[in-house]
Formats: structure tokens, C-alpha cells, sequence
């Protein structure tokens, strides 16, 4: 029996679902969101935290800040509340009411960035408002998820192995991109792990990770308007590019046989089935990772009017698993 006395002290970590009853494709879903923060975010916050205490860089009297599309404003809210610390979430109006609600709850200040940077998009507006914040004043510690090395350091020591414990076969791993922290940590230690595991990178269409120009993305958590600063190619195989209605379809589909997800975890397992439909071969064994839960998403991609007014009443008919890939999938050089 697990006794805590800080919440970011637990985490499950070995709990998957078999999807092949839902999607027709052998694939193992590893659910991150069984946590008190609600999502994989909490392991590259409590990384970022304390790493930045070891340094010296956070002190007592500093003040966290942080740009956050929901989820990691959620895990930092949570452990700032647990060491005492200030924290300033700067989000944008595509974050979720109830993730908003969530982080004013556990104290934090959350400022919404409306009108989009003129280069940088709304991503752009939110770390000028950052910069902004730390000249003003130097109790203001940034931590830089989109720049730190802890954000994939977190999944290096930790997503990546408690995967490679419960498989020991793996083939292939999806992995949805944001920051990339998640991708990298994990890609970085399966390249040298006793058999060869294929990386394909889950991404949202409009996202410009992978080099396409920015589009509109009304699902937060993943795909950034920019590179990302942490981003390798060389230790990605593939990407998979995703439309949100796809995304959404999956969501709901999920939802119809009891399993609540968010935007992210149907990304990733809608590309997840269209690779798996394309290239899948009997034997393989393929693992997904579903970064969170859906109760955030109850007024997005779970109400009905906002995903026919954004998407159409197509986005609502039943979800047949099917991805869009990327034409242009990158691939390691040691393929």
C-alpha cells in the first residue's frame, strides 16, 4: 500500500490497455494519466524542479514560470503548491476551462495570451510574455520546458525503461510530439537498448515540428507552431501526421467502449492504427503512450457543438482508425 506525503510522489507507471479489441491491430496503450497532477507532464516537471533546486537556480523566494498549453501548468501548479513556491502559468485561449480552474485551484496565477505574436503565432505572444516577466524581476525562474535537457531526461530515466521492463520485445513505439521531451528521452535510450525499436513520432496536422508551416490547432498538448529546440531527427524513424477530426473520432470512440481520454492520447492512437494498418505485420509488438485522461475535454472534443462548430458533422461520425502520414517522414540515419 503506497503511503505519500507529497503528491508529485506518485505515479503509476505499469498499467496499459490492450487496444486490439477496439481498433482490430494489436497495440498496448501505456496510460501516464493515473497521477495526481493527470497526466505524463508530471515527470518532466518534477525533473525541471528539482534539478533547478540541486543548481541553485530555484530558491526560496523564487517564482516558477512557465509556458504550458495545459497539462505541465497543471503538474508545476501541483508541486509549487506541495514546496511552497509561487507559480505564473502563461497559456493561451486554446487551453481548457477546466484546466485553467484546475491551476487556479492549486493556487497558481494563469495568464492567457489572446492575440497571436506577429511571427510566433499565440506560442510566439506567451514566451514574449515570459521574457517580459523575468526583466521585470529576478525571483522569476523560467524553466524553459521547449530548451531544458530534464524535460527528456525525465523519460530517459524513467518512461523508457518501465516500457522496455513489461516488453522486453518491443518493435515499435508511438510517441506524441509537443516539446518533444517525451520522444527524445525515450528515443535517446532505445538506441542502445539489445534489439532495434523503430521511434515513429505522432504529430498534429498544422504543427510545424517536422518542418510544414504552422496551421490552426484547436487541441491542446500537442504540435508546436515552431521546432522545437529539443528535437533530434536523427533518432526519430518516422513521423505520423494526424488531423484533429481523427483525433477527435478516436477520442470518442474510445469514450463509447469506457476508456476516457484526452486530445493527445487520441492523436497518437489514431496514428498509432493508421501505421499499424499500413505497415503492421502479425507478431509485431507495438506500444502506444496516452500522455493523459479526458475529463479536461469534457467541453472541447466530448461536446458535440464545439466539434461540429470547429470540425463538422463529419468529425462526429464514427472513427475507422485512420491517420494521415506524413509524406515526408523523416528517417534515422541508420536506416
Amino acid at each position: 500500500m503506497p503511503v505519500i506525503s507529497v503528491p508529485h510522489a506518485f505515479n503509476e507507471e505499469d498499467l496499459y490497455v490492450d487496444l486490439e479489441p477496439m481498433t482490430g491491430h494489436r497495440l498496448f496503450l501505456k496510460c501516464e494519466g493515473f497521477n495526481f497532477a493527470g497526466s505524463i507532464k508530471l515527470k518532466a516537471a518534477t525533473e525541471m524542479v528539482e534539478a533547478a533546486e540541486r543548481s541553485g537556480t530555484l530558491r526560496r523566494d523564487s517564482i516558477l514560470v512557465e509556458s504550458s498549453s495545459g497539462n505541465l501548468g497543471v503538474a508545476l501548479s501541483m508541486i509549487a503548491a506541495s514546496k511552497g513556491y509561487r507559480f505564473v502559468c502563461v497559456t493561451d485561449s486554446r487551453c481548457n476551462l477546466a484546466t485553467r480552474l484546475m491551476m487556479e485551484a492549486l493556487g497558481s496565477q494563469v495568464h492567457v495570451v489572446s492575440d497571436e505574436h506577429a511571427t510566433g503565432g499565440l506560442l510566439g505572444a506567451r514566451l514574449a510574455h515570459l521574457r517580459g516577466l523575468c526583466a521585470s524581476d529576478d525571483r522569476y525562474v523560467w524553466l524553459s520546458q521547449y530548451t531544458n535537457p530534464d524535460n527528456w531526461k525525465a523519460h530517459y530515466f524513467r518512461t523508457a525503461p518501465a516500457i522496455a521492463r513489461w516488453f522486453p520485445l518491443l518493435d515499435v513505439l508511438f510517441i506524441g510530439v509537443g516539446t518533444t521531451g517525451t520522444l527524445m528521452g525515450c528515443a535517446r535510450w532505445f538506441r542502445s537498448w539489445h534489439r532495434p525499436v523503430r521511434i515513429v513520432a505522432v504529430d498534429s496536422v498544422g504543427s510545424a515540428i517536422f518542418g510544414d508551416p504552422p496551421g490552426r490547432r484547436m487541441i491542446p498538448g500537442l504540435g508546436m507552431s515552431v521546432r522545437p529546440p529539443l528535437l533530434d531527427e536523427s533518432y526519430v524513424d518516422e513521423a505520423v501526421r494526424v488531423e484533429e477530426a481523427d483525433a477527435i473520432r478516436t477520442c470518442r470512440s474510445l469514450a463509447r467502449q469506457g476508456f476516457l481520454f484526452g486530445g493527445s492520447t487520441g492523436t497518437v492512437v489514431s496514428g498509432a492504427t493508421s501505421w499499424l494498418a499500413r505497415h503492421g505485420t502479425p507478431g509485431l509488438t507495438p506500444v502506444a503512450i496516452a500522455p493523459d485522461l479526458g475529463e479536461r475535454y469534457l467541453d472541447t472534443i466530448y461536446q458535440s457543438n464545439w466539434v461540429q462548430a470547429l470540425y463538422g458533422g463529419d468529425a462526429l461520425a464514427p472513427s475507422q482508425g485512420e491517420g494521415t502520414a506524413d509524406p515526408r517522414a523523416v528517417r534515422a540515419s541508420s536506416d
